[in-house]
């Protein structure tokens, strides 16, 4: 089997155009092994990212210094009384990279491993009227019940409602932070601001959110990976065989989308297990499976594999859809798919997370464009916007791809550096 693509996701940092923004996830190539922190952390990844694409720019050291620096940062301590009447103390963090280009806009996430470092994480590539922000509250939410879940939300809201609005900051849902949890944000930020739908973005269709919005970001990982095979002359996604790493949102929805494409997801795994087809999963009926409780690795129509085999698992694309930080220099090395370091060095090609996250964005995007026209579009239009949206970004970074002869992480990161510089410039510093 030829050398496969690596299509990452969430593992690394998200966005793709002009949106000088943290992490949200979707799916993404990650630099540890372990589930906890590296020596080496994700902010540390990023901005050697960041400043290998500077170098490739020469620019001058105050202006890099401007755009590696977070506008603000915030640290805040949330004292909920727990259901059992003790008193519990969460910490939670918002910060502000960039806002040159639009109001800041970027993910929550709930998770046991957020803490500053975790959210300092920036980039920029979609064309979007964004600056980039990233959040998250420090707990694992399967540890507390919905009422403790909705009272720590409303907390959130309380303690950062100065910084935030529908023209500051816009927050998005992330890692454990759903439609249910934007919607108490919204309807508790209206409480002390007024209507304020636009917000947040990744609200309940019902409630002044968009259709197109849960499956945006696989959407948008298909959208790349097509975009990618036509540049290589690979073929179409339904020549493809497909491995995925988190059974999630996005990978489900990525799943989804390449099956009925006609593409042959041969394994994929979740925090549980995994199972494997070499003729192709019948993603709908494993949704079916899972969506009746059942786990995963169960699933009558594939074998049972170990979860810790999915990443070098024979493919020709895979996608690390889970949490960052999976794919360090040991598994790189036994990669059996196709490219950042060691895999560069074996001339895998990586489609940096950079740019396939962008389904998620740009998709919130249509949903604040619609909150601020108190207009809903059709599911159609969204999609195909979207399809507009990730077609035009990769014909960008694909561009200073081959005349700079940089990899395609490097390139997005120019891309997104030189949009965010040009509005800086233009705007002043004084």
């Amino acid at each position: 089997m030829a050398s496969p693509l690596i299509i990452c996701g969430r593992q690394f940092l998200s966005a793709v155009g002009g949106v000088l923004r943290a992490n949200s996830g979707a799916l993404g190539c990650g630099a540890v092994a372990n589930q906890r922190r590296n020596a080496s952390s994700h902010a540390e990844n990023t901005n050697q990212f960041l400043r290998e694409a500077l170098n490739r720019l020469d620019y001058p050291e105050k202006l890099q210094n401007l755009l590696l620096t977070p506008r603000r940062e915030m640290s805040v301590e949330l004292v909920v009384q727990m259901d059992n009447g003790q008193i519990e103390v969460f910490n939670a963090y918002r910060v502000q990279h960039n806002n040159a280009r639009g109001p800041y806009k970027g993910g929550l996430r709930y998770h046991p491993q957020v803490d500053l470092d975790d959210v300092r994480r920036k980039t920029a590539v979609m064309d979007i009227p964004y600056g980039g922000a990233k959040g998250g509250v420090t707990v694992d939410p399967r540890k507390l019940s919905e009422r403790e879940l909705e009272k720590m939300t409303r907390k959130l809201v309380v303690a950062i409602k100065e910084i935030i609005g529908t023209y500051e900051d816009i927050p998005a849902p992330d890692m454990n932070t759903d439609a249910k949890v934007m919607a108490w944000f919204f309807d508790e930020y209206s409480k002390y601001k007024g209507f304020s739908p636009g917000v947040v973005t990744g609200k309940p269709v019902y409630l002044h959110g968009s259709l197109g919005r849960e499956a945006a970001t696989g959407r948008g990982t298909t959208f790349a990976i097509r975009e990618l095979l036509k540049a290589m002359h690979m073929g179409k996604l339904a020549d493809q065989k497909y491995v995925i790493q988190g059974f999630g949102n996005v990978g489900a929805w990525a799943a989804q989308l390449l099956w009925e494409a006609g593409g042959k997801v041969v394994a994929v795994s979740d925090v549980a297990g995994a199972v494997a087809n070499e003729n192709g999963l019948d993603i709908g009926a494993l949704r079916r499976h899972m969506a009746g409780g059942q786990a995963l690795a169960a699933f009558p129509g594939g074998s049972a594999l170990r979860k810790e085999d999915i990443l070098t698992h024979p493919c020709d694309v895979l996608i690390p859809a889970a949490i960052g930080g999976v794919i360090g220099p040991e598994v790189a090395a036994k990669l059996d798919c196709k490219g950042d370091a060691v895999l560069r060095d074996r001339g895998i090609t990586v489609l940096p997370d950079i740019y396939t996250n962008g389904g998620g964005v740009t998709v919130s995007f249509f949903e604040w464009v619609q909150n601020l026209q108190n207009f809903k579009w059709e599911e159609e239009d969204v999609n195909r916007k979207l399809d507009r949206k990730m077609t035009d970004a990769f014909a960008a970074l694909w561009a200073v791809h081959r005349e700079m002869a940089v990899p395609l992480r490097t390139a997005a990161f120019i891309v997104a550096l030189q949009r965010v510089t040009r509005a800086e410039v233009h705007r002043g510093f004084d």
